[in-house]
């Protein structure tokens, strides 16, 4: 009975720090322009003057936008953290780390769920439609934890300066969303490109906006939502696992 008290205590203190970085972090310009602009503008720059189906746009847009927004901040939550010294305070208080990193995780899938409902919304309006409303549901809620734990993993370097975490987030993001099947689909890949394409979860997640707006994909859903709850698994077990390795180094 302790130790479940003890759990509901942190799990309502991960609750809070979420409100705190949603409220600090979450509601600047930048997180907009990485969020929404980028890969607004990313796309509509590939699709112009092919002949591209509405459904399609609205999937390929859909992966992407909630693949920036879940990882705009949270790889850099920490490192400004370390910087303004309260990661000191908040390791100094009845906070676990891996309730801070809880925190950080649900802020980022708050965020990324949100905004993810911009490009439905506008592709709705021009007239694309949803073939399974169920599994898009479940497909945003699933890869925005998977999401969000990706940017808790880029943050775990012991780097107390958020640009340096920035740059290796850059590198690691903007070659994903060209193998991962958002511009070209998996299945129209060369051999090498669908055998990168396996080991990107955002794979996963267009595969499950396409299943969704489209009614077809490559993986049948099962898969897609399967390695997408494994990959989350495996990313949050590593990340906590670093940051716990590194707090020494930080503080």
């Amino acid at each position: 009975m302790i130790l479940s008290k003890e759990y509901i205590a942190q799990i309502r203190r991960a609750f809070v720090l979420a409100k705190k970085d949603i409220r600090i972090y979450y509601f600047k310009g930048p997180v907009i322009i990485f969020g929404v602009l980028i890969p607004l503008f990313l796309f509509f720059a590939f699709s112009i003057g092919r002949n591209i189906p509405i459904n399609s746009l609205v999937s390929g847009l859909l992966a992407m936008t909630l693949f920036f927004t879940a990882t705009a901040v949270s790889p850099v939550i920490i490192p400004w953290e370390t910087t303004m010294r309260t990661l000191e305070r908040l390791v100094s208080t009845p906070i676990s780390l891996s309730t801070i990193i809880l925190g950080n995780i649900i802020a980022s899938f708050i965020f990324g769920v949100i905004i993810s409902a911009v490009p439905i919304i506008v592709g709705v309006i021009m007239g694309a439609t949803i073939e399974n409303l169920l599994i898009l549901i479940v497909g945003i809620i699933i890869a925005a934890l998977c999401f969000s734990t990706i940017g808790l993993l880029l943050s775990t370097p012991p780097s107390s300066m958020p640009s340096t975490i920035m740059m290796l987030a850059s590198l690691l993001k903007f070659p994903l969303i060209f193998v991962s099947g958002i511009f070209i689909p998996v299945e129209q890949m060369p051999g090498w490109g669908q055998a990168l394409a396996v080991f990107s979860p955002l794979t996963y997640f267009t595969d499950l906006a396409r299943h969704a707006t489209q009614g077809i994909g490559y993986f049948p859903v099962f898969v897609d939502i399967g390695v997408l709850i494994a990959f989350t698994a495996v990313f949050l077990f590593a990340a906590i696992k670093l940051h716990k390795r590194n707090l020494s180094k930080r503080l």
